[in-house]
């Protein structure tokens, strides 16, 4: 049996290298500046989600992301768009240097992406046009050389898989050659000669309950995981943008003229409730601007049938469950464009967080407390609210605390 082992041992070896190679073209296909992704859907993902802080080219409330597919993997941003918390935990140098360097700013997590949609806003980021080569916010040098080392690397995975084929190619024509050769000696024996002779039967293999099996296992999971994605979707309205009785810009009001929110939303800071604004809201400007103007006229209408205009809510939480706009607005100080994004750069209003529990559960997570109010003369003191708590956490060795410290994961906080 000693030629017909070693015909064995390299088809053994040849199917080696050739599951090799596909885990090979597995990992390129993983790179994201390899893949493809959807850039559209990237695009959508970027202004519900990333926009509010973040610029392409250039810092904004967080760093500019030009680049930032070849300072950091895939999976590594995976992570730290998830939870970027947990990745500054762990330790992690670079996470903790961007924490620090942006002045400890807690970037938003975004547990409920997948990671197609991490692939799409990654490919989006890098398909923006870059008008200028500028610095590396990090300090990780200019983004054209960052650029071409990301092109290096997926040339040389390119390389390693085209030379993983020629080895492979050259093991088939090996065994293509020995087998030929020994089919020509006449000292084999029977059992040499049904290893020589034997050929690949793809179809028993197809056939086998092996095969069979397995392929009735990938069909079920890929089938459950479309199921669970699908079920975990159900609710959520992320991106909701619903057309309103009278177009209204806040891209106009609050982007060019500097309207505040609360003038409209006059609850805001007080109450449970944002408020949609009444008509008489409306009024104080449009009595005497624009006031021919069709769309205007609709007001003019529900006043003078005593009706609210039937504006669309945009942000809509289940029954059961509990927010206070002005405990986050006045206690937290938690700005506006934290969770709504930037409304003054949004011509049609849309729902930009997920608004899961997941996600306000992470905000409790990371968010400190801020335990001072303002006193008569807008001066910053201790909220006597927080005085003993404090003293408490003091004598822990600790001066500040999160929101999670103060009850902010009991299930009462936020069910009814």
């Amino acid at each position: 049996m000693r030629y017909s082992s070693v015909i064995q041992d390299i088809r053994k070896l040849a199917v080696i290298l050739a599951v090799f190679v596909l885990g090979m073209q597995v990992a390129f296909a993983q790179n994201p500046t390899a893949g493809k992704g959807d850039v559209a859907k990237g695009k959508d993902l970027f202004a519900n989600n990333c926009a509010s802080c973040h610029k392409i080219h250039e810092p904004s409330t967080g760093p500019a992301l030009t680049g930032i597919t070849a300072r950091r993997n895939e999976a590594w941003l995976q992570k730290w768009i998830r939870n970027s918390q947990s990745v500054i935990k762990s330790g992690d140098a670079y996470a903790v240097k961007l924490y620090n360097d942006w002045n400890q700013t807690a970037m938003n997590s975004f547990p409920d992406l997948t990671d197609g949609d991490i692939k799409d806003l990654l490919v989006y980021i890098e398909s923006v046009p870059k008008p200028e080569i500028k610095k590396d916010p990090q300090g990780g040098g200019a983004t054209a050389g960052a650029t071409a080392d990301s092109g290096s690397t997926n040339i040389i995975l390119g390389a390693l898989v085209v030379v993983l084929l020629v080895i492979l190619i050259v093991l088939l024509v090996l065994t293509s050659l020995l087998t030929r050769l020994l089919k020509q000696r006449e000292d084999l024996d029977e059992a040499e000669k049904e290893v020589v002779e034997s050929k690949f039967d793809l179809g028993k293999v197809l056939g086998s309950k092996a095969f069979l099996g397995v392929l009735t296992a990938i069909i079920f999971l890929v089938i459950a995981k479309i199921g669970i994605d699908k079920t975990m979707d159900i609710g959520m309205q992320q991106g909701y943008a619903p057309s309103q009785p009278i177009p209204f810009s806040h891209k106009l009001h609050i982007g060019k003229y500097k309207i505040a929110c609360q003038y409209c939303h006059t609850t805001v800071m007080k109450g449970k409730s944002a408020s949609i604004p009444s008509s008489n809201i409306c009024m104080n400007c449009h009595n005497t601007i624009k006031n021919g103007s069709p769309e205007i006229q609709k007001i003019y209408t529900a006043i003078e049938k005593n009706q609210p205009v039937q504006w669309v809510r945009v942000h809509n939480l289940p029954d059961l469950v509990y927010f206070n706009h002005s405990q986050h607005t006045v206690a937290g100080k938690v700005a506006c464009e934290q969770c709504h994004g930037k409304i003054e750069e949004m011509e049609v209003v849309q729902q930009r967080s997920p608004l899961t529990m997941g996600w306000c559960i992470d905000c409790h997570r990371q968010t400190l407390v801020s335990y001072t109010a303002k006193d008569g003369n807008g001066k910053d003191v201790l909220n006597p609210y927080y005085e003993k708590l404090l003293a408490f956490h003091k004598s822990k060795g600790k001066t500040q605390f999160k929101v999670e410290d103060i009850g902010g994961l009991e299930c009462s906080k936020c069910h009814y």
